[in-house]
Order: structure tokens, then sequence, then C-alpha cells
């Protein structure tokens, strides 16, 4: 067992980070090869308005040699931090390095713990409500804000607080991340997907918004049971927990039976500065000017406000010092996995097979059946979700082209469609940077992710389409 000195809050195992590499390495070849496969093409750049807007409806064949130049492919990792994407790929990292930092440092002191207790001590009887509770708030933070990356940094404490209700770290990644994801795909006003594919469609979002709240309502209520039944079960036998080994280290160190000091100044320091996050996050939500300025305003406030909340809890500036270098030193393995996950697009868009690709769908959309056309749609995103997990990167890809076309869907049904097919994939497929730092965060494989959650996505896919169905029939 390590000791707690040593003792790293994110901690991927040999086995975990080999098969995450091979797996996204083998997806990064895969796009290598497309871009041989598929023609390459592209569409005409006119000047509106002073400002360069893409014509869709201008494709034309590149007859020069087919294929991604094979360094750039093999180095796409590296090189897609000076493409148009690198700026956002540099941020998600240091902003993943900043707060395992922080987390670090907060756990070597005893913080996490001294809010985990307040919490159980006024929970304690009411376990299963609270897991309920926490999941419908990180569910409405995803639906209403559109959050979803900046909840890894709660991440560490709600796995603590399932814990030391008797359920386990996969509980907490399931009421948090996997409750913000779902909320996020069941978006309400979610401002990257709903509000900003409404606009590129030129639709009021809050038409018809009824129904969408029906979509959460439903999802949530899925979830909800999903959390019941695996509780219930890991309750009955512990061993059958995800994460049982991962968390008997965790288990012993909080039934210490020890008093810890300054518990009190502990509390009220980290209380401030969560305080101080959460304001953050509901201030650059809320107000579009500053929403594109999120993350780089919570790297801040962690790095800065961390530190000092850190500083203040243990009256040690060499240990706090220290915590802050072994967590982001913990967090470095992470950062391969963003960086191969997001050369996959990079690797297409060099490749010149974007506008081929999209023009194809636009000749496969060529059908009068809308209940046809309303799945071929949800099947692109799908595929796109795949390659771009920027949600505002395929907004405007998908949405602008949707915007020219006659499919018999209304524009409400189309942002639906784009809604429901970028936002559940990001809890599944293995090119999402936030489900693979999340699950590394509690020690669990992809492959385990997959193995426990396919049922979930099923039923999930399958009311999915359902809600399509009826929004068609009702002429949502």
């Amino acid at each position: 067992m390590e000791s707690k000195v040593n003792k790293k809050l994110i901690n991927i195992s040999t086995h975990t980070f080999i098969v995450a590499l091979v797996m996204l390495a083998a997806l990064m070849v895969f796009a290598i090869i497309l871009t041989y496969v598929i023609p390459r093409g592209e569409y005409s750049v006119i000047i509106q308005d002073g400002e360069e807007i893409i014509d869709y409806t201008s494709y034309h064949r590149l007859d020069d040699v087919k294929g991604i130049n094979i360094f750039k492919g093999l180095f796409a990792p590296i090189l897609l931090l000076a493409s148009s994407d690198g700026i956002s790929v540099i941020m998600l990292s240091i902003f993943l390095v900043v707060i395992a930092a922080c987390f670090q440092a907060m756990n070597d002191c005893a913080g996490i713990k001294v809010i985990v207790k307040r919490i159980v001590n006024r929970f304690s009887n009411k376990r299963f409500i609270l897991m309920c509770v926490i999941s419908l708030i990180f569910m409405l933070f995803g639906a209403m804000l559109g959050l979803f990356e900046e909840m890894l940094t709660l991440l560490p404490i709600v796995a603590m607080v399932a814990i030391s209700v008797g359920y386990d770290s996969f509980t907490g990644f399931l009421v948090s991340i996997v409750s913000c994801g779902f909320g996020f795909a069941s978006a309400i006003t979610n401002p990257f997907t709903v509000l900003f594919a409404s606009k590129i469609v030129d639709v009021n979002p809050l038409i018809n918004g009824w129904y969408r709240v029906i979509i959460f309502i439903v999802m949530y209520m899925l979830l909800v049971v999903w959390i019941y039944f695996y509780t219930r079960k890991i309750a009955k036998d512990p061993t059958k927990s995800l994460t049982y080994d991962n968390d008997l280290d965790i288990k012993a160190d909080m039934q210490e039976a020890r008093v810890i000091k300054d518990e009190k100044k502990i509390f009220l320091s980290y209380i401030i500065f969560f305080s101080v996050v959460l304001v953050t996050i509901f201030c650059f939500s809320l107000i579009s000017a500053l929403r594109d300025y999120t993350v780089v305003a919570l790297i801040a406030v962690f790095l800065i406000g961390g530190f000092i909340a850190s500083l203040v809890a243990t009256s040690n500036l060499r240990k706090t010092a220290t915590s802050f270098g072994r967590g982001a030193l913990s967090a470095l393995p992470t950062i391969a996995f963003i960086l191969l996950a997001s050369s996959i697009k990079y690797i297409l868009v060099e490749g010149r097979v974007i506008a081929t690709i999209s023009n194809s769908i636009n000749d496969a959309l060529r059908t009068s059946n809308p209940y046809l056309i309303a799945l071929i749609l949800f099947g692109i995103v799908l595929i796109l979700e795949f390659f771009i997990s920027s949600s505002t990167a395929k907004a405007i890809f998908v949405m602008s082209i949707l915007s020219v076309l006659t499919l018999g869907l209304t524009k409400e049904t189309l942002v639906l469609i784009y809604t429901f097919g970028d936002g559940y994939t990001n809890l599944l497929f293995p090119t999402s940077p936030v489900l693979l730092i999340g699950l590394s965060m509690i020690g669990v494989s992809y492959f385990k992710w997959l193995k426990k959650s396919w049922l979930l996505f099923i039923i999930t896919f399958v009311l999915v389409i359902g809600f399509l169905a009826l929004a068609i029939l009702i002429g949502y």
C-alpha cells in the first residue's frame, strides 16, 4: 500500500494506459487510411460582410494526390497544436494538469476528507436520495449551461462522498460525469448545442422547449433507475463494485479514527474556494461574451485559488508546492490521450476529405421519407462525433449543411437530431477526452466501462429514436 505522502489522486495503471494508447493509435491509423480511400474535395470560400464564409453548395473534387502526407499523419498529435484546434487542446491539457494539481494538494491536506465528512454527517441516513439529488444537479448543469469537462473538477469529491455513504467511486462517476453528460445530451438550453445550432438554422431555441423538458425528465428517470440497480447490487456484495480494489485504500484511509487538525480552517478555506469556482462557472456560462473563456478562467481560479486554499489549510508553502507538483505529474499520461483523440480530426482535415464526407451526406438525404431522413442524419452526426468531439465545430459543420437543404423536417427537429447525436456519445466513444480522463480518475478501463454500460446506451438510443419519431409525428 502506498503511503499517504506518495499516494496520487489520479493513478492510471500501466495496463490501462497501454491499452488506451494502442486503441487511440489504431484509430489514428484508421483515419490516415481513410484519407487515401475517400476522394479529396473542398468548398469555395466567399467574402460576406468582411468575413470568410464557406459556401456549402460549391463542392468540387480535387484532382491532386490522395492521402495525407505520412509525416503529417504520424506526427499529428504534435502538429495539431499549431492548427486551429491547437489552442483548445492546449487549454484542455493545462486545465487537466491544474485541476489534478489542485485536488492532489487538497487531498494531501485532508481538504477532501473534511468536506466529505461534513456532507456524510448530514445525509448519512438518506444516501440514495443524496445520490439522486447530486445526479439531478449535474444533469441540470449539462442541460441548462452546457457544462461537461468543467465537472471533472468535482469528480474526486463526489466519488469520496459516494464511498463514504457505502457505495463506491464508480457510483460517484455515475452521479457526476455520466449525469452531466446525459444532461448535456438531453439539452434544454445548452448553449453549445441547442442555442448554437438554433442560431445557425435561424430558429428560436425557446419554441417548443416543453418537448426537451419532457426528454430531460425521462432520461433522468432512466439514469436514476440504472444507478439504483447498480448501488443495490454492490450494497449486497461490495466485491461486485467496478472500483472495489481501487477503493480499498481510500476506504481504509477514511475509516481511520483520527482527529484532523484545524478542521474548521480547512473546511472554510475550501468552501470559499469552491464558492469562487461555482460563481466563475455560472458567470462565464451565462454571459455569452465570456463563454469562450470559461476554461481559461477556471485554470486561473484553480491555479491561484486552489494554491491559496491549500496554503491556508496547511500553513506550509513547501508541502503545498510539492503536492501541486505531484498532482500535475500524475495528469501527464492523460494528456497523451487528449492529443491522440484530437489528432483524428486533424488528419481528416489535412487529408482534405471532410468536404467529400459532407457532400456525401447531402446525396444520402435525397429521400422523401422524413423518418428515414431523421435516422440518416442521426447516424451521420454519430459518425462525425467519433472523429470531431467539439460540439461547436460540428454544429457549424453539420447545421450549416442542413440549413440549406429541404428535408421535410422542422428546424426544431433538426436541432434535436444534432443534440442527440452530439451528446450521449461523449460518454461512449473512446475519442472523448472527458470520458477517458474521468475513467482514469476512478481507475476504470474504457473496455470495463463499455462492458458495464452497453445496455444503458442501447436503451438510451432506443428512447432517442422514439423521441425523434414522436417529434416528426406531432410536427415538433
